[in-house]
């Protein structure tokens, strides 16, 4: 049984917040959010596919991949990390790029914290999410980002279960 998500959207503030539990130890779960090759596995929703094309976390690094649509379609993105606490939290700043990384202007950056609890049940997950305004929000939910997260969430879970 799929544990449920709570998604949230705050307009005043220009941020979501995301929280799922996994019913596995922390340290699976922040793997699955840490290392590139276990992030490709689940991190573009289905029929899409997550392509890693370097990684380096830690502070300052950063992460550089794609989404590949099923008809070979990509679309490029970059997360630049922050502060790490290992097994508890990090954070980044995310946006679209180009394969360089160069940042496409045309979207906004948003600004990610991941934090990470064990908890009775097994690992709390939560996501919050900062945009510099309610416009730059709204242009990401336009695209299909909660459906989409959501997706590649409960695809981790199905993953984390077998």
């Amino acid at each position: 049984m799929k544990s449920e998500i709570i998604f949230n959207r705050d307009a005043d503030s220009a941020s979501v917040y995301v929280m799922k539990i996994y019913r596995t130890e922390v340290s699976a779960v922040w793997d699955s959010f840490t290392k590139s090759e276990l992030l490709d596995l689940w991190w573009a929703p289905k029929p899409w596919k997550c392509e890693t094309k370097s990684q380096d976390f830690q502070n300052g690094g950063t992460w550089l991949y794609s989404m590949v649509g099923p008809e070979g379609e990509r679309h490029y993105a970059k997360v630049k990390y922050g502060e790490i606490t290992e097994h508890r939290s990090f954070d980044g700043t995310d946006s679209f790029c180009d394969e360089n990384g160069s940042t496409n202007p045309d979207f906004p950056e948003a600004k990610w914290l991941f934090g990470f609890t064990g908890v009775e049940e097994g690992t709390k997950v939560t996501v919050n999410i900062h945009f510099e305004s309610e416009q730059a929000m709204n242009q990401l939910l336009e695209m299909g980002f909660e459906e989409g997260f959501k997706t590649g969430l409960n695809q981790l879970e199905e993953i984390l279960s077998q």
